[in-house]
């Protein structure tokens, strides 16, 4: 029985999501005392509690069919195949092969404009950020050590490296996300972002190249790598673009990946499965989390909340380009609330699906505004994982490494030209 007027009172859900798991951030000092799941479930109780007019049981039915969505389900085997993903390619060596590839063919005078390339494709192919962060910030000490830069300028180069592909990566769980809250195709939603963020790379390599054309560094250490170890990410992202099913996409990456890391003696035979089954749980949170957030959604929607939000939007917003600039805000916001930018999407991708729907905005315009905004609120805030992962790996505060986060920045200006200037649908 959907409600066809909007009630405020149904968004409480998430505004107790909001206030447990921000106030605990800031009372304790670190965002992630809180683990997101438990102030998930928290909101899912408030819901539960909601609305007498619904029989527990009809709730259970509202929930359950959030769940079955086709796009839910489907979002969490893709999660569950990119972990597997994740867990063969590294396990292979995959990572640090790509990582020393790059860095040997990497000009003295472009060490940091490198890790910022570097950091695109590693990104892309791996589908995390953090991970990349991970593999990256060890050698962007090395680096500023040996040429003298400072070293929040290299670590700022890997951040934002990191993000490129976090916001593009075929595998990469906000892709994912954005993709199926939206209903379109990878391929169609890279390629819109691709010419959206593409402006914003290029002007990132000029603005690192003319803070650090003078620096020289010279390798004082053999980089050892292994072609063949590279040829998994480059399978996962080829096939991708050009379309091939992303769940057999993933699981062929994942089975060269293991061949290629049994064949060249990096894996052995009897952890092929213990690698993949690696990969696969660390995908458990956001899986677990997706479904809950499915859960509240369905609920809020059912109580009249998203019809709140949608009625709110519209008496700000005219025509097409105020209701892309709606979705841009709403996920910039989210993302600040939340710190985690998979989970923003998720919660706001069903909101603005119908926003998109009510202003014919196209599903893979929808997508890309979701995945954009998000990244630039995760790639600036102080308390996002990256930021803290990257100064704990470095022994910066994330207050001296944003002031070089520049392709976050620059993204953000580049989608909202696109926004103003680009033509209607």
């Amino acid at each position: 029985m959907n409600q066809e007027r909007g009630n405020v009172a149904a968004l409480l859900p998430i505004g107790v999501f909001l206030i447990i798991f921000l106030g605990s951030g800031i009372v304790m000092g670190d965002f992630y005392v809180m683990p997101a799941i438990v102030a998930f479930l928290i909101a899912l109780f408030i819901a539960f509690v909601q609305n007498r007019k619904l029989s527990f049981n009809e709730k259970i039915a509202v929930a359950a069919r959030g769940v079955g969505d086709e796009n839910i389900i489907t979002m969490c085997l893709i999660y569950l195949c990119a972990g597997a993903f994740s867990g063969a390619v590294t396990a292979a060596g995959g990572v640090e092969s790509t990582v020393n590839l790059g860095l040997s063919i990497l000009p003295p005078n472009v060490a940091v404009v490198g890790l910022f390339i570097i950091g695109c494709f590693i990104s892309v192919s791996m589908g995390t950020s953090m991970g990349t962060i991970a593999a990256l910030a060890p050698i962007a000490v090395g680096i500023s050590e040996k040429t003298g830069f400072a070293l929040a300028i290299c670590i700022g180069a890997v951040v934002c490296g990191a993000m490129f592909g976090d916001n593009l990566s075929m595998i990469s769980d906000t892709t994912i996300a954005a993709v199926k809250t939206q209903g379109c195709e990878m391929r169609d939603k890279f390629r819109e972002n691709f010419l959206i963020v593409l402006p914003a790379a290029l002007l990132t390599v000029l603005l690192f190249f003319v803070l650090t054309m003078h620096g020289d560094w010279e390798l004082s250490e053999e980089l050892t790598y292994h072609i063949w170890r590279v040829i998994p990410y480059l399978l996962v992202l080829v096939g991708a673009l050009i379309g091939i099913n992303v769940f057999l996409v993933l699981l062929g990456g994942t089975v060269l990946s293991l061949v290629v890391g049994v064949a060249t003696g990096s894996l052995a035979v009897e952890e092929m499965f213990s690698a993949v089954g690696d990969g696969v749980t660390g995908m458990y949170d956001i899986t677990v989390i997706s479904m809950i957030v499915a859960c509240i959604v369905s609920l809020v929607r059912e109580y009249g909340g998203i019809r709140f939000i949608l009625d709110l939007i519209k008496e700000r917003i005219q025509g097409q380009r105020g209701a892309e600039a709606g979705i841009a805000g709403l996920a910039l916001l989210v993302d600040i609330c939340t710190a985690n930018n998979t989970v923003a999407i998720v919660m706001a991708g069903p909101i603005a699906r119908e926003i998109s729907d009510e202003y014919q905005i196209s599903p893979r315009r929808s997508a890309s505004l979701l995945d954009i905004f998000t990244s630039v609120g995760q790639g600036l805030i102080p308390y996002g994982a990256q930021l803290l992962s990257a100064a704990s790996l470095t022994g910066l505060t994330p207050f001296e490494i944003i002031p070089y986060l520049f392709y976050p920045i620059l993204m953000a200006v580049s989608a909202v030209l696109f926004i103003l200037f680009r033509k209607a649908e």
